[in-house]
């Protein structure tokens, strides 16, 4: 038996040459090789065609979940302690809630930012813990037991920290004095409650009266997390279907390569040009007083930086289809992704972060570059369109610099204060400190300008657009009261990491959002706010 074989990484090569010269004539007849791993890519295939592979994932459902918990346990294992009553009732809360931590993993970037692999073995610690401090400890000890579980337990996986932000808030619902009391409902429904202590039979006798399918609500999220899911779902299978398509034939009896011809010529002829850089620098020079020319000034570099590669690699294609120049791997795999619509590869190294397909991504493109255009042609705009930013994060920064030099102090002071306007874009006029922005769209939940506060969202809508929003520097500004810190991401995933400039490749600010709810039910929501929605 040979265990964790993804934490040997390097002895794989050696694993694979001894199960290579394994010969049935020379070993016994009862020998058998047991291996352990968790899902690697340094795995030696050749290793997994010869042998039977079995898969232990948790069980689907909060139901099957608990009930597979307690079916592990035995009557003793529930007596065996100084205060029984209460580790019964944690037990029934720490099972729940890690049954729900699980099962939060299928509605996507919605449940967590990143899909956290979390496991019996983290349960186990968890329990062998609560049963210690009940032991020491002549009352329960909350506050230890909820930072061992949420912030070493499952936090030591947990790599981003809205998605501790999130753990955090859901265990002060699971781990608090209120578990003791018998029918306190761990959601609004009431499905999900404390019950009396019992034994081993009782307990998987309340379990199954559970529904089998688990409503959104006892995972803190609205109604609607239900269609997130199954578009999510929808999205993965057609991606699969899709990437089975690269060698068919187009509509319309034509083939594949007068598909692309004709869609490379199309790409190019919108696409527009490189920004003359010269011109640029001319009318917006570097000066101390304004940091939104440099602002400017390096988005239309990175916008060049895409349209040349774009520009230079649809004419290369076009050749290559005619047979005038070598189809390239790289230039190959480009046309096998344009005839499923999705973006090459070539293209999206040089581009912002999006899950457009093509077709939107394209359209997506010329309103980006229309806005640099548009910037320069007629100065800075009174309200700037946030998501056609390349970098928005060099362009809050920009702002703040602006405040800073004004007032000439240091930048590390200041931090944007969030109001949030009542007129619509175009009546906006540019304000004298700060910027004010457009573009976002949030998921989870609404903006609602009567109540003047986030609120559910209606049924079935999953993006709802944000009001223009006034981003005001201010000098040691402390966070109000009655606003949730809402998370700006440019894209759907949420999920990025640091880039070498120490900024994350997704994640853009925290806005804070006037809220007539306590911060911990948005969190709950997963709500947040993005550039871009499909």
């Amino acid at each position: 038996l040979l265990q964790n074989c993804h934490l040997a990484v390097t002895w794989m090569p050696t694993l694979e040459i001894i199960v290579e010269h394994f010969s049935p004539e020379t070993m016994k007849k009862e020998f058998r090789l047991w291996l352990t791993s968790m899902p690697s890519p340094k795995f030696p295939v050749s290793v997994l065609q010869v042998g039977v592979k079995m898969t232990n994932e948790p069980p689907k459902g909060l139901r099957n979940n608990v009930t597979g918990s307690y079916a592990s346990f035995t009557d003793e294992y529930l007596e065996d302690s100084k205060q029984p009553v209460a580790f019964k009732k944690l037990l029934f809360s720490l099972l729940l809630f890690h049954a729900i931590i699980q099962d939060r993993r299928k509605f996507g970037p919605l449940g967590w930012n990143i899909a956290y692999e979390f496991t019996t073995a983290d349960l186990k610690c968890n329990l062998m813990q609560l049963h210690h401090f009940l032991e020491i400890y002549d009352s329960v000890p909350y506050i230890v037991i909820k930072f061992l579980c949420g912030q070493i337990n499952y936090g030591g996986r947990i790599t981003d920290d809205k998605d501790r932000r999130c753990i955090m808030t859901m265990l002060d619902g699971f781990v608090d004095e209120k578990i003791m009391e018998d029918g306190f409902a761990f959601s609004e429904s009431g499905i999900y409650k404390t019950v009396e202590t019992g034994n081993r039979s009782y307990y998987l006798d309340i379990v199954k009266e559970w529904p089998i399918n688990s409503a959104p609500e006892v995972f803190g999220l609205h109604s609607n997390a239900d269609i997130t899911c199954a578009r999510n779902e929808t999205f993965m299978v057609l991606e699969t279907v899709l990437a089975t398509q690269v060698g068919s034939s187009g509509g319309g009896g034509l083939s594949k390569d007068d598909v692309l011809s004709s869609l490379a010529a199309e790409i190019a002829q919108k696409v527009p040009p490189e920004f003359d850089m010269a011109a640029f620098v001319a009318k917006y020079p570097t000066v101390y007083t304004q940091s939104m020319n440099t602002v400017l000034g390096q988005e239309a570099t990175r916008f060049n930086r895409l349209l040349k590669v774009m520009h230079r690699s649809l004419k290369d294609f076009g050749r290559a289809i005619k047979g005038e120049v070598v189809m390239s791997g790289e230039l190959d795999a480009m046309g096998n992704s344009m005839f499923i619509n999705q973006v090459p590869a070539l293209w999206a190294a040089k581009a912002y972060p999006s899950l457009r397909p093509l077709s939107s991504w394209t359209e997506d493109l010329i309103r980006r570059c229309k806005f640099i255009q548009d910037w320069y042609d007629n100065g800075i705009p009174n309200v700037f369109w946030f998501s056609g930013f390349y970098f928005p994060q060099a362009f809050l920064t920009g702002s703040l610099q602006n405040y800073a030099r004004k007032l000439k102090i240091s930048i590390d002071t200041l931090s944007f204060d969030f109001i949030i306007q009542k007129q619509p874009a175009d009546q906006i006029q540019a304000p004298e400190d700060g910027v004010m922005v457009d573009g976002l769209s949030m998921e989870g939940a609404r903006w609602d300008m009567e109540e003047f506060s986030i609120v559910e969202s209606r049924p079935k809508e999953l993006f709802t657009d944000m009001p223009v929003v006034w981003l005001r520097p201010l000098v040691g500004r402390e966070r109000p009261e009655g606003v949730y810190s809402c998370p700006v991401y440019k894209t759907l995933r949420r999920a990025g990491v640091l880039s070498t400039s120490g900024h994350s490749t997704n994640y853009v600010i925290g806005m804070d959002i006037p809220s007539k709810k306590p911060e911990a039910h948005w969190i709950g929501r997963g709500v947040a706010c993005f550039c871009e929605v499909l």
